[in-house]
């Protein structure tokens, strides 16, 4: 299970690397079942594409994130920026008169056209018609609906043996999907798919592991962005001079949307394990489900910090308007940060992390 994070996610290509190094190069993935959300669906779809070749996906992924620009994301050259405040600033002086409100902050044409570059939904199908993998899912939120919704491709065989669920939806999947997927709250437009429009899946997601449970997973790995630290663990006592500001506040949104969901629900399926344990007898409806969560050891606003000045001009100028450019609004930083040098430590960070937990999840893999 592959939560969003935005550009945070590169942690999770790089625990991706370590993984495909465990086992033998001409495997297979060796997870029956990828779902993700928002960054993470992007690089679940990148590795189900490779299902064939573990290892080779595992490396294409590398190749496509640590190559990452900001430009490829969202447009952030000068003049688009300035067009973008000029269309806010007209409709809100005209009351929506002479300018219609805008759809978002950020134009993510650009990982549109990036996206349709580099995943292969033809190979995605292919790998799930010849059983490389059982299924995929991505994770999208409906603006008219009160909870996300899972859209899923299963293999044939596969799919005969799944019972429906509420929030599960069979489709072909395709790019529409994985940009309403990602498509995050104000920042980036929603999107339309059949008469209904779609945001991010991390909004409204309730159970974020029922997607791969319902899918008939028994053993789950989580590739969190947050630093374990930061998960259910006080902080310690300090004195604010100034009120949060706006960039530090929406930085906080995003931290809650991508993570405070799965760490919830960890929990609950925690509670159900030792419930199924003390009841010592088969409970309808329950089965024990093994998770291991997979945590940063750094933070990630610290990491951020250090390559602020590798963003685009009229970037800066944007975070800095917004509060985001002082320790309070490194957050923000950190998930909007789409650069290589930046990518590129936190694929470090996430093969090292793997690394020193190599017994546990070769442990993991084994039972796969």
């Amino acid at each position: 299970m592959l939560p969003g994070g935005g550009a945070r996610a590169a942690y999770q290509v790089g625990v991706l690397k370590a993984l495909a190094e465990f086992v033998p190069a001409d495997r297979p993935v060796p997870f029956r079942i990828i779902t993700g959300t928002s960054a993470g669906a992007i690089i679940g779809c990148i590795i189900a594409a490779h299902a064939a070749h573990f290892r080779e996906g595992a490396l294409t992924l590398e190749r496509f994130w640590a190559g990452f620009r900001v430009e490829q994301v969202f447009r952030a050259d000068t003049p688009s920026m300035l067009r973008g405040g000029l269309h806010w600033l007209l409709a809100l002086v005209s009351g929506g008169w002479l300018a219609r409100s805008p759809r978002s902050v950020l134009d993510n044409a650009p990982l549109r056209e990036l996206l349709e570059r580099h995943v292969n939904f033809a190979r995605i199908a292919q790998a799930l018609e010849h059983g490389h993998l059982d299924a995929l899912s991505i994770s999208a939120s409906p603006y008219q609906q009160g909870e996300s919704v899972a859209f899923y491709s299963a293999s044939p065989a596969h799919a005969a043996l799944l019972r429906p669920w509420s929030q599960g939806v069979p489709a072909e999947l395709g790019l529409d999907h994985l940009m309403a997927g990602a498509a995050v709250p104000f920042l980036f437009p929603p999107v339309r798919m059949e008469g209904r429009y779609y945001g991010d899946g991390a909004m409204r997601q309730l159970a974020p592991l029922s997607a791969a449970i319902n899918l008939g997973a028994e053993r789950l790995l989580v590739v969190g962005v947050r630093p374990a630290m930061a998960a259910g663990r006080p902080s310690p006592p300090f004195v604010e001079a100034h009120p949060p500001s706006f960039g530090h506040i929406f930085g906080f949104m995003l931290d809650t949307l991508f993570m405070d969901a799965v760490h919830a629900d960890l929990e609950r399926l925690e509670r159900d394990n030792l419930l199924l344990k003390a009841a010592g007898v088969a409970v309808p409806g329950m089965r024990r489900i093994e998770a291991l969560q997979l945590a940063p050891s750094e933070d990630f606003g610290e990491i951020a910090e250090r390559h602020e000045a590798d963003m685009p001009r009229s970037l800066r100028t944007l975070l800095r308007t917004l509060g985001a450019a002082n320790p309070g609004g490194r957050m923000l930083l950190s998930y909007l940060l789409f650069d290589g040098a930046y990518a590129r430590e936190l694929i470090a960070l996430g093969y090292a992390d793997a690394m020193r937990r190599r017994d546990e999840l070769q442990e993991l893999l084994s039972e796969a």
